[in-house]
């Protein structure tokens, strides 16, 4: 088949409203989370999230755009932006057929949800629903206006595999690629969950941090005293292109997505299994479609969102597949500082792991300060600070409710 690689990228995250900036924040350990600004949350276990800080949809979409879309799509739009600029992609001079986009969101249009209902139940009895609303809450609608701006006819859908959702895309793009339907695919994933409804939903979960007196600490994955996930929110974009096409045009090349696979737990509706068994086979196929053995990983990104179960069970299948003390292995855990973006998460986290690669940093945990005794003292969480290594071969994990497992393997080219 094809080789595929990373030709562009860009991001709208808590931590910065850039790739150059959010990596500078990462590498550096800050945390983007702070008392929840968007609404009043004070009547919530939770009255923290990372934001993001300073983002002006105006920069990338005209008045036209940002009226008809609803945040996540607008975060779509924006880190699609950077990432097609980076690449430095001249599409009238393509096939528009030959480009297609490929998007993740977990949830799609919440906040316009939340607003026309709420409006609709508290007003007078005529029922003035925009007509936007509808386009603006479907999931599918930011790869549907990334394809409408740029004139991009190829391939075209959203998937959703809740937080495994972006590796799913990432996943999706780059197997039309080696099976030669498409050249070039943007893809990624965003993700608006800040808002009273969804806050609400994961709260009643009881599934996220109420470490209220100190946000930029709450998330701490590994750590004896984690308590559940930081809410995020943002975008990520990757241009996937076949290495062939990318070469001729004399493209700048970040690395190689060497592999993806997917597996289900089939065991619960939001726990993982207890033993990491869909992970470990995830991580062991995604692997072997790369051609590569366990010992060749330098860097794994784990999917730790510093929930009691979760994080161990990940710890499980990492240490089954690479052991109880590989020298070679350096793990960390980004949600510490970006929180959880669910649907966005596998495509910022993806850029963490190319940036890895070219630059020879892997970021830190942050705020993980006792690790829970049940994982192996072998393990190299790197925590605190960031490390310099040269990172030949990273891997991205993510895993959603509903027992999807999603991984995929980038290469040093």
């Amino acid at each position: 088949m094809k080789r595929v690689v990373i030709t562009g990228m860009g991001a709208i995250t808590p931590l910065g409203n850039n790739v150059a900036t959010f990596w500078n924040n990462l590498v550096a350990g800050t945390s983007g989370a702070a008392t929840i600004t968007r609404f009043d949350a004070s009547r919530f276990r939770t009255k923290f999230a990372c934001e993001l800080k300073g983002y002006d949809p105006a920069t990338a979409l005209d008045k036209a755009e940002i009226r008809k879309t609803d945040p996540f799509t607008q975060y779509a739009l924006s880190a699609a932006a950077e990432a097609i600029s980076d690449a430095g992609l001249n599409f009238s001079a393509m096939d528009p057929f030959d480009t297609g986009v490929i998007w993740g969101s977990g949830q799609g249009g919440m906040q316009t949800f939340e607003e026309q209902v709420t409006e609709y139940v508290t007003g007078d009895y005529n029922p003035r629903f925009s007509p936007y609303f509808v386009p603006r809450l479907i999931t599918n609608m930011a790869s549907g206006m990334i394809s409408i701006k740029y004139g991009l006819m190829g391939i075209n859908y959203t998937t959703v595999s809740a937080c495994a959702t972006s590796n799913t895309a990432i996943m999706d793009a780059l197997n039309y690629i080696r099976l030669g339907k498409a050249k070039v695919m943007i893809t990624g994933g965003s993700e608006a969950p800040i808002t009273p409804a969804s806050v609400g939903g994961f709260c009643a979960m009881k599934a996220m941090s109420v470490r209220n007196d100190d946000p930029t600490a709450a998330s701490r994955p590994f750590d004896t005293d984690r308590d559940g996930f930081v809410m995020g929110e943002g975008a990520a974009a990757l241009v996937l292109e076949e290495y062939e096409h990318a070469k001729a045009r004399g493209a700048h090349i970040y690395a190689e997505v060497a592999g993806a696979a997917m597996t289900a737990d089939a065991y619960h509706m939001t726990a993982t299994h207890p033993e990491g068994l869909g992970a470990l086979q995830a991580m062991k196929s995604a692997l072997q479609e790369a051609e590569l053995a366990p010992q060749q990983v330098d860097y794994l990104n784990a999917h730790a969102t510093s929930t009691p179960v979760g994080d161990l069970s990940e710890i499980a299948a990492i240490t089954r597949l690479f052991g109880a003390t590989p020298d070679h292995l350096h793990i960390s855990a980004t949600k510490s500082m970006t929180g959880h973006l669910l649907g966005a998460a596998g495509a910022i986290e993806a850029i963490a792991c190319i940036k890895s690669i070219t630059d020879g940093i892997i970021p830190p945990t942050i705020n993980t300060t006792t690790l829970d005794p049940a994982i192996p003292a072998g393990l190299q969480i790197v925590l605190k600070t960031a490390i310099e290594k040269e990172v030949k071969v990273a891997v991205s994990n993510t895993f959603g409710f509903g027992g999807h497992n999603g991984i995929v393997v980038f290469r040093k080219i």
